[in-house]
Protein backbone atom coordinates (compact mmCIF):
# COMPACT_ATOMS: atom_id res chain seq x y z
CA UNK A 1 0.00 0.00 0.00
CA UNK A 2 1.18 3.20 -1.08
CA UNK A 3 2.37 5.72 1.97
CA UNK A 4 0.19 8.62 2.19
CA UNK A 5 1.61 11.42 1.08
CA UNK A 6 2.05 14.53 3.15
CA UNK A 7 0.04 17.60 3.16
CA UNK A 8 1.41 20.72 2.77
CA UNK A 9 1.51 23.65 5.55
CA UNK A 10 -0.38 26.63 4.61
CA UNK A 11 3.73 28.47 4.45
CA UNK A 12 4.99 25.90 2.12
CA UNK A 13 1.92 26.15 0.04
CA UNK A 14 2.68 30.06 0.24
CA UNK A 15 5.99 29.72 -0.65
CA UNK A 16 5.19 27.10 -3.37
CA UNK A 17 2.87 29.96 -5.52
CA UNK A 18 4.49 31.32 -8.14
CA UNK A 19 3.23 35.18 -7.96
CA UNK A 20 2.59 36.94 -11.63
CA UNK A 21 3.29 40.87 -12.15
CA UNK A 22 0.19 42.51 -11.45
CA UNK A 23 0.25 45.17 -14.09
CA UNK A 24 -2.38 45.00 -16.18
CA UNK A 25 -2.01 45.79 -19.91
CA UNK A 26 -4.63 48.07 -21.21
CA UNK A 27 -4.13 47.10 -24.93
CA UNK A 28 -4.72 43.26 -24.46
CA UNK A 29 -7.32 43.74 -21.75
CA UNK A 30 -5.28 41.42 -19.22
CA UNK A 31 -2.30 41.15 -16.46
CA UNK A 32 0.66 40.50 -17.45
CA UNK A 33 2.05 37.22 -17.25
CA UNK A 34 5.67 37.71 -16.09
CA UNK A 35 7.01 36.78 -13.10
CA UNK A 36 6.78 39.46 -10.28
CA UNK A 37 10.15 40.31 -9.37
CA UNK A 38 10.89 38.73 -5.45
CA UNK A 39 9.74 40.96 -2.36
CA UNK A 40 7.50 42.96 -5.40
CA UNK A 41 4.20 42.12 -7.26
CA UNK A 42 5.41 43.66 -10.34
CA UNK A 43 7.77 42.16 -12.98
CA UNK A 44 10.96 44.33 -13.44
CA UNK A 45 9.89 45.63 -16.64
CA UNK A 46 6.16 47.10 -14.98
CA UNK A 47 7.90 48.27 -12.00
CA UNK A 48 6.24 51.49 -10.51
CA UNK A 49 7.08 54.67 -9.80
CA UNK A 50 8.28 53.83 -6.30
CA UNK A 51 8.67 50.88 -5.06
CA UNK A 52 11.07 49.63 -1.95
CA UNK A 53 12.95 46.53 -1.45
CA UNK A 54 11.64 44.63 1.27
CA UNK A 55 15.67 43.95 2.47
CA UNK A 56 17.28 47.30 2.34
CA UNK A 57 14.51 49.68 2.05
CA UNK A 58 15.69 51.52 -1.11
CA UNK A 59 13.98 52.79 -3.52
CA UNK A 60 14.44 50.55 -6.49
CA UNK A 61 12.54 52.66 -9.20
CA UNK A 62 15.00 55.54 -8.76
CA UNK A 63 17.44 52.95 -10.81
CA UNK A 64 15.52 52.16 -13.49
CA UNK A 65 15.58 53.86 -16.72
CA UNK A 66 14.05 53.10 -20.31
CA UNK A 67 16.12 51.25 -22.81
CA UNK A 68 17.30 53.37 -25.68
CA UNK A 69 16.83 50.74 -27.95
CA UNK A 70 13.10 50.11 -27.98
CA UNK A 71 11.70 52.84 -24.94
CA UNK A 72 8.75 50.22 -24.13
CA UNK A 73 10.80 48.28 -21.25
CA UNK A 74 12.93 49.58 -18.75
CA UNK A 75 15.65 48.13 -17.47
CA UNK A 76 17.85 48.78 -14.17
CA UNK A 77 20.47 51.94 -14.63
CA UNK A 78 23.25 49.78 -13.09
CA UNK A 79 22.80 46.74 -15.47
CA UNK A 80 22.23 48.96 -18.45
CA UNK A 81 25.39 48.40 -20.29
CA UNK A 82 24.69 44.58 -20.37
CA UNK A 83 21.20 44.83 -21.37
CA UNK A 84 22.44 46.71 -24.69
CA UNK A 85 24.43 43.67 -25.46
CA UNK A 86 21.41 41.10 -25.05
CA UNK A 87 18.79 43.11 -25.54
CA UNK A 88 16.14 42.02 -28.69
CA UNK A 89 16.17 45.32 -30.54
CA UNK A 90 19.78 45.55 -30.36
CA UNK A 91 21.78 45.66 -33.90
CA UNK A 92 22.74 42.21 -34.59
CA UNK A 93 25.58 41.81 -36.75
CA UNK A 94 25.36 38.04 -38.53
CA UNK A 95 27.55 35.89 -40.50
CA UNK A 96 24.80 33.75 -41.94
CA UNK A 97 24.89 34.02 -45.75
CA UNK A 98 21.05 35.22 -46.48
CA UNK A 99 21.47 38.42 -44.20
CA UNK A 100 22.84 41.32 -46.01
CA UNK A 101 22.26 44.73 -44.20
CA UNK A 102 19.60 47.02 -45.73
CA UNK A 103 19.83 45.01 -48.35
CA UNK A 104 15.83 45.39 -49.07
CA UNK A 105 15.51 49.24 -47.55
CA UNK A 106 15.91 50.99 -51.06
CA UNK A 107 18.08 53.13 -52.92
CA UNK A 108 19.70 56.14 -51.16
CA UNK A 109 17.82 58.88 -53.10
CA UNK A 110 18.66 62.17 -52.71
CA UNK A 111 15.66 63.53 -51.14
CA UNK A 112 15.48 61.00 -48.39
CA UNK A 113 16.39 63.40 -45.96
CA UNK A 114 14.04 65.78 -47.18
CA UNK A 115 11.40 63.02 -46.67
CA UNK A 116 12.29 61.99 -43.06
CA UNK A 117 11.35 65.82 -42.21
CA UNK A 118 7.96 66.17 -43.65
CA UNK A 119 7.07 63.13 -41.64
CA UNK A 120 6.38 65.74 -39.32
CA UNK A 121 3.75 67.56 -41.51
CA UNK A 122 0.71 67.94 -39.53
CA UNK A 123 -2.76 67.96 -41.98
CA UNK A 124 -4.00 70.62 -40.08
CA UNK A 125 -0.79 72.72 -40.58
CA UNK A 126 -1.41 72.29 -44.29
CA UNK A 127 -2.17 75.42 -46.21
CA UNK A 128 -5.91 75.31 -47.57
CA UNK A 129 -5.05 75.53 -51.32
CA UNK A 130 -2.13 72.74 -51.24
CA UNK A 131 -4.99 70.62 -49.38
CA UNK A 132 -7.74 70.99 -51.66
CA UNK A 133 -5.34 71.01 -54.17
CA UNK A 134 -3.64 67.48 -53.44
CA UNK A 135 -7.57 66.03 -52.45
CA UNK A 136 -8.41 67.16 -56.34
CA UNK A 137 -5.21 65.05 -57.98
CA UNK A 138 -5.41 61.81 -55.81
CA UNK A 139 -9.67 61.86 -56.75
CA UNK A 140 -8.35 62.58 -60.60
CA UNK A 141 -5.99 59.65 -60.17
CA UNK A 142 -8.41 57.14 -58.46
CA UNK A 143 -10.94 57.85 -60.91
CA UNK A 144 -9.00 57.84 -64.28
CA UNK A 145 -6.66 54.37 -63.12
CA UNK A 146 -8.12 52.82 -60.17
CA UNK A 147 -11.84 53.10 -59.72
CA UNK A 148 -14.00 50.08 -60.41
CA UNK A 149 -10.97 47.86 -61.36
CA UNK A 150 -10.54 45.79 -58.05
CA UNK A 151 -12.92 43.15 -57.96
CA UNK A 152 -14.08 40.76 -55.62
CA UNK A 153 -12.28 37.29 -55.18
CA UNK A 154 -13.34 35.95 -51.62
CA UNK A 155 -12.67 31.99 -51.34
CA UNK A 156 -13.15 29.93 -48.38
CA UNK A 157 -10.64 26.70 -47.72
CA UNK A 158 -12.52 23.71 -47.29
CA UNK A 159 -9.85 22.58 -44.31
CA UNK A 160 -10.68 25.89 -42.13
CA UNK A 161 -14.27 25.27 -42.68
CA UNK A 162 -14.97 23.09 -39.19
CA UNK A 163 -12.74 25.45 -37.71
CA UNK A 164 -14.73 28.90 -38.88
CA UNK A 165 -18.37 27.14 -37.30
CA UNK A 166 -17.78 26.78 -33.94
CA UNK A 167 -19.22 28.89 -31.72
CA UNK A 168 -17.34 29.19 -28.86
CA UNK A 169 -15.05 31.49 -30.93
CA UNK A 170 -14.78 35.31 -29.98
CA UNK A 171 -15.69 37.48 -33.08
CA UNK A 172 -11.76 38.45 -33.36
CA UNK A 173 -10.50 34.71 -33.29
CA UNK A 174 -12.93 34.25 -36.30
CA UNK A 175 -12.34 37.58 -37.77
CA UNK A 176 -8.59 36.02 -38.32
CA UNK A 177 -9.84 32.48 -39.01
CA UNK A 178 -12.02 34.29 -42.48
CA UNK A 179 -8.85 35.82 -43.87
CA UNK A 180 -6.62 32.44 -43.43
CA UNK A 181 -9.39 30.88 -44.91
CA UNK A 182 -10.17 33.25 -47.92
CA UNK A 183 -6.49 33.61 -48.55
CA UNK A 184 -5.73 29.67 -48.63
CA UNK A 185 -8.45 29.57 -50.75
CA UNK A 186 -6.87 32.30 -53.41
CA UNK A 187 -3.71 29.79 -53.27
CA UNK A 188 -6.33 26.66 -54.18
CA UNK A 189 -7.85 28.74 -56.39
CA UNK A 190 -4.80 29.77 -58.46
CA UNK A 191 -3.46 26.14 -58.11
CA UNK A 192 -0.63 26.94 -55.49
CA UNK A 193 -0.91 24.01 -53.17
CA UNK A 194 1.32 21.53 -55.00
CA UNK A 195 4.36 19.12 -54.62
CA UNK A 196 8.10 20.10 -54.46
CA UNK A 197 7.05 23.91 -53.25
CA UNK A 198 8.48 26.59 -50.68
CA UNK A 199 5.57 28.66 -48.92
CA UNK A 200 7.68 31.83 -47.34
CA UNK A 201 5.36 33.53 -44.86
CA UNK A 202 6.90 36.97 -44.35
CA UNK A 203 5.92 39.08 -41.03
CA UNK A 204 4.83 35.42 -40.24
CA UNK A 205 3.67 36.45 -36.21
CA UNK A 206 3.05 33.33 -34.19
CA UNK A 207 2.37 31.58 -37.57
CA UNK A 208 -1.56 30.99 -37.57
CA UNK A 209 -1.81 31.06 -41.72
CA UNK A 210 1.35 28.72 -41.85
CA UNK A 211 -0.08 26.51 -39.36
CA UNK A 212 -3.33 25.88 -41.80
CA UNK A 213 -1.56 26.07 -44.99
CA UNK A 214 1.18 23.22 -42.88
CA UNK A 215 -1.29 21.09 -41.81
CA UNK A 216 -3.40 21.18 -44.99
CA UNK A 217 -0.32 19.90 -47.04
CA UNK A 218 0.39 17.55 -44.47
CA UNK A 219 -2.85 16.07 -44.61
CA UNK A 220 -2.80 16.09 -48.28
CA UNK A 221 0.52 14.45 -48.47
CA UNK A 222 2.13 17.14 -50.59
CA UNK A 223 5.67 15.57 -51.03
CA UNK A 224 8.64 17.47 -50.99
CA UNK A 225 6.57 21.13 -49.69
CA UNK A 226 7.73 22.94 -46.54
CA UNK A 227 6.34 26.33 -45.00
CA UNK A 228 9.11 28.63 -44.46
CA UNK A 229 8.17 31.77 -41.48
CA UNK A 230 9.64 35.06 -41.56
CA UNK A 231 10.06 37.65 -38.65
CA UNK A 232 12.14 39.84 -37.01
CA UNK A 233 10.91 39.20 -33.61
CA UNK A 234 10.93 35.97 -30.93
CA UNK A 235 7.81 35.36 -29.85
CA UNK A 236 5.48 32.75 -27.61
CA UNK A 237 2.64 30.78 -27.91
CA UNK A 238 4.11 29.96 -31.88
CA UNK A 239 0.79 28.53 -33.82
CA UNK A 240 3.96 26.22 -36.23
CA UNK A 241 4.78 24.62 -32.90
CA UNK A 242 1.69 22.62 -32.77
CA UNK A 243 1.86 21.43 -36.42
CA UNK A 244 2.22 17.71 -36.47
CA UNK A 245 4.58 17.20 -38.81
CA UNK A 246 7.63 19.65 -37.39
CA UNK A 247 9.89 18.76 -40.47
CA UNK A 248 7.71 20.77 -42.46
CA UNK A 249 8.10 23.81 -41.39
CA UNK A 250 10.85 26.30 -40.40
CA UNK A 251 11.56 29.72 -38.62
CA UNK A 252 13.68 32.28 -39.43
CA UNK A 253 14.27 35.07 -37.61
CA UNK A 254 15.56 38.06 -39.90
CA UNK A 255 14.39 41.41 -40.33
CA UNK A 256 13.19 41.72 -44.03
CA UNK A 257 15.15 44.58 -44.77
CA UNK A 258 18.16 42.13 -44.43
CA UNK A 259 17.12 39.23 -46.08
CA UNK A 260 18.70 38.06 -49.16
CA UNK A 261 16.22 35.74 -50.36
CA UNK A 262 17.75 33.84 -52.71
CA UNK A 263 20.62 32.90 -50.61
CA UNK A 264 18.17 31.07 -47.59
CA UNK A 265 19.38 27.44 -48.20
CA UNK A 266 15.90 25.80 -47.52
CA UNK A 267 14.90 27.48 -50.75
CA UNK A 268 17.03 24.96 -52.66
CA UNK A 269 15.63 21.95 -51.94
CA UNK A 270 12.23 22.60 -53.96
CA UNK A 271 11.41 23.44 -57.25
CA UNK A 272 9.11 26.21 -56.62
CA UNK A 273 8.70 29.34 -54.23
CA UNK A 274 5.62 31.18 -53.26
CA UNK A 275 5.54 34.00 -51.09
CA UNK A 276 2.60 35.17 -48.61
CA UNK A 277 1.51 37.51 -45.95
CA UNK A 278 -1.88 37.71 -43.76
CA UNK A 279 -1.09 42.21 -42.94
CA UNK A 280 2.06 43.44 -43.78
CA UNK A 281 2.14 46.19 -42.06
CA UNK A 282 3.21 49.59 -43.86
CA UNK A 283 6.95 49.62 -45.90
CA UNK A 284 7.34 45.85 -44.76
CA UNK A 285 5.40 45.32 -47.69
CA UNK A 286 7.70 47.27 -50.11
CA UNK A 287 10.82 45.68 -48.28
CA UNK A 288 8.94 42.25 -49.03
CA UNK A 289 8.37 43.11 -52.79
CA UNK A 290 12.19 43.83 -52.89
CA UNK A 291 13.23 40.55 -50.81
CA UNK A 292 11.65 38.65 -53.49
CA UNK A 293 13.45 40.28 -56.42
CA UNK A 294 16.71 39.65 -54.72
CA UNK A 295 18.36 37.35 -57.20
CA UNK A 296 21.90 37.08 -58.22
CA UNK A 297 21.48 36.76 -62.09
CA UNK A 298 18.62 39.49 -61.55
CA UNK A 299 15.98 37.02 -61.76
CA UNK A 300 12.83 36.44 -59.15
CA UNK A 301 13.42 33.49 -57.10
CA UNK A 302 9.47 33.34 -56.45
CA UNK A 303 7.33 32.37 -58.78
CA UNK A 304 3.87 33.15 -56.95
CA UNK A 305 3.04 36.42 -54.42
CA UNK A 306 -0.20 36.59 -52.37
CA UNK A 307 0.34 39.61 -49.71
CA UNK A 308 -2.73 41.12 -47.61
CA UNK A 309 -2.29 44.70 -47.68
CA UNK A 310 -2.86 47.09 -44.02
CA UNK A 311 -1.23 50.01 -42.51
CA UNK A 312 -0.83 52.37 -45.30
CA UNK A 313 0.51 55.05 -42.88
CA UNK A 314 3.64 53.23 -41.83
CA UNK A 315 4.94 53.67 -45.53
CA UNK A 316 8.27 55.37 -45.95
CA UNK A 317 9.53 57.24 -49.04
CA UNK A 318 12.95 55.17 -49.03
CA UNK A 319 11.47 52.13 -48.98
CA UNK A 320 8.13 52.50 -50.92
CA UNK A 321 8.58 50.54 -54.46
CA UNK A 322 6.09 52.98 -56.24
CA UNK A 323 7.79 56.20 -56.38
CA UNK A 324 8.96 56.13 -59.77
CA UNK A 325 5.20 55.66 -60.55
CA UNK A 326 4.22 58.60 -57.93
CA UNK A 327 7.08 60.54 -59.77
CA UNK A 328 5.04 60.17 -62.97
CA UNK A 329 1.57 61.70 -60.57
CA UNK A 330 3.77 65.18 -59.56
CA UNK A 331 4.36 63.30 -56.06
CA UNK A 332 7.32 64.25 -54.15
CA UNK A 333 8.11 63.30 -50.59
CA UNK A 334 6.44 66.02 -49.50
CA UNK A 335 2.76 64.80 -51.08
CA UNK A 336 3.91 61.32 -50.00
CA UNK A 337 4.54 62.45 -46.40
CA UNK A 338 0.21 64.14 -47.04
CA UNK A 339 -0.61 61.02 -48.51
CA UNK A 340 0.08 58.22 -46.09
CA UNK A 341 -1.54 60.77 -43.04
CA UNK A 342 -4.41 61.23 -44.94
CA UNK A 343 -4.65 57.29 -46.04
CA UNK A 344 -5.45 56.47 -41.94
CA UNK A 345 -8.55 58.01 -42.36
CA UNK A 346 -10.18 55.33 -44.18
CA UNK A 347 -10.10 52.79 -41.37
CA UNK A 348 -10.00 55.56 -38.13
CA UNK A 349 -13.49 55.28 -37.70
CA UNK A 350 -14.70 58.10 -36.03
CA UNK A 351 -11.83 59.87 -35.47
CA UNK A 352 -12.34 60.22 -31.37
CA UNK A 353 -9.27 58.18 -29.53
CA UNK A 354 -10.18 55.32 -27.80
CA UNK A 355 -9.88 56.66 -24.47
CA UNK A 356 -12.16 59.65 -25.73
CA UNK A 357 -15.02 57.04 -26.74
CA UNK A 358 -14.96 54.95 -23.88
CA UNK A 359 -15.07 58.37 -21.14
CA UNK A 360 -18.22 58.88 -23.30
CA UNK A 361 -19.65 55.74 -22.93
CA UNK A 362 -19.41 55.61 -19.35
CA UNK A 363 -20.66 59.04 -19.33
CA UNK A 364 -24.00 57.68 -21.66
CA UNK A 365 -23.30 60.21 -24.13
CA UNK A 366 -23.45 59.97 -28.05
CA UNK A 367 -20.40 60.73 -30.15
CA UNK A 368 -19.94 63.66 -31.50
CA UNK A 369 -20.47 63.20 -35.36
CA UNK A 370 -17.92 65.52 -36.17
CA UNK A 371 -15.08 67.69 -35.06
CA UNK A 372 -15.64 71.26 -36.08
CA UNK A 373 -11.68 71.91 -36.79
CA UNK A 374 -11.90 69.46 -39.73
CA UNK A 375 -12.07 70.75 -43.30
CA UNK A 376 -13.89 67.36 -44.41
CA UNK A 377 -16.64 65.65 -42.91
CA UNK A 378 -15.84 62.20 -41.25
CA UNK A 379 -17.64 60.00 -44.91
CA UNK A 380 -15.38 62.35 -46.97
CA UNK A 381 -12.30 61.49 -44.86
CA UNK A 382 -13.16 57.94 -45.02
CA UNK A 383 -13.73 57.67 -48.88
CA UNK A 384 -10.62 60.07 -49.80
CA UNK A 385 -8.61 57.94 -47.01
CA UNK A 386 -9.14 54.89 -48.89
CA UNK A 387 -8.39 56.15 -52.87
CA UNK A 388 -5.31 57.16 -50.83
CA UNK A 389 -4.72 53.51 -49.45
CA UNK A 390 -5.43 52.26 -53.38
CA UNK A 391 -3.35 55.24 -54.88
CA UNK A 392 -0.14 53.33 -52.63
CA UNK A 393 -1.26 49.91 -53.62
CA UNK A 394 -1.43 50.79 -57.49
CA UNK A 395 2.23 52.14 -57.39
CA UNK A 396 3.36 48.49 -55.65
CA UNK A 397 1.26 46.67 -58.66
CA UNK A 398 2.81 48.79 -61.70
CA UNK A 399 6.39 47.91 -59.77
CA UNK A 400 5.47 44.18 -59.81
CA UNK A 401 4.19 44.38 -63.08
CA UNK A 402 7.43 46.33 -63.79
CA UNK A 403 9.38 42.64 -62.73
CA UNK A 404 7.83 40.35 -64.89
CA UNK A 405 4.61 39.52 -62.89
CA UNK A 406 1.19 39.48 -63.69
CA UNK A 407 -0.21 41.46 -61.16
CA UNK A 408 -4.12 42.85 -59.59
CA UNK A 409 -5.50 43.73 -56.72
CA UNK A 410 -8.58 42.35 -55.28
CA UNK A 411 -10.87 42.50 -52.16
CA UNK A 412 -10.44 39.09 -50.29
CA UNK A 413 -12.92 39.41 -47.54
CA UNK A 414 -15.56 41.80 -46.99
CA UNK A 415 -15.79 44.77 -45.40
CA UNK A 416 -17.83 43.78 -42.01
CA UNK A 417 -14.75 41.19 -41.73
CA UNK A 418 -11.28 43.81 -42.21
CA UNK A 419 -11.30 47.23 -43.43
CA UNK A 420 -8.06 46.05 -44.51
CA UNK A 421 -9.55 44.40 -47.19
CA UNK A 422 -6.97 44.26 -49.96
CA UNK A 423 -5.00 42.07 -51.99
CA UNK A 424 -1.91 42.11 -54.03
CA UNK A 425 -2.06 38.72 -56.43
CA UNK A 426 0.72 38.73 -58.22
CA UNK A 427 2.20 35.28 -60.65
CA UNK A 428 5.56 35.17 -62.80
CA UNK A 429 4.84 35.47 -66.59
CA UNK A 430 5.96 32.75 -67.26
CA UNK A 431 7.08 34.20 -71.18
CA UNK A 432 9.09 36.55 -69.48
CA UNK A 433 11.06 34.37 -67.04
CA UNK A 434 14.30 33.94 -67.35
CA UNK A 435 16.66 30.61 -66.22
CA UNK A 436 16.82 31.00 -61.94
CA UNK A 437 20.23 30.10 -62.31
CA UNK A 438 23.10 31.44 -64.55
CA UNK A 439 24.55 28.97 -66.66
CA UNK A 440 27.47 26.45 -65.20
CA UNK A 441 26.13 27.48 -61.65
Amino acid sequence: MDAKKQKLTDDEITENVVETCSYWVPRKKRRCKMTANKGSTFCGAHAPASILDDNSGEDLSKERVLCPLDPKHTVFKTKLAKHLTICNARDQQSTLPYIVKNINSGENVEDSTDSEKFREIKLHEVPDGEFYAFIKLIENLYDKLIASTITEIHSAHESLKEELSRDDYGQNTLRQLSQSSSLLGILERDQQIANDTSYVEFGAGKGQLSYHLATDLDERHMTGSQVILVDRMSLRHKKDNKVANRDMVKRIRADIADLKLSALPELKKTRRTVALSKHLCGEATDLTLRCIQCNTDGSSPVDYVLIALCCHHRCSWQSYVGRPFLHECGIGPRQFAILIKMASWAVCGTGLSRERRRAMEQADQKEQPEVTTQRLSREERERFGLQCKRLLDWGRLQYMRSQGYEASLKFYVPKAVTLENVVLVAKIDTSKKRNSLPTGN
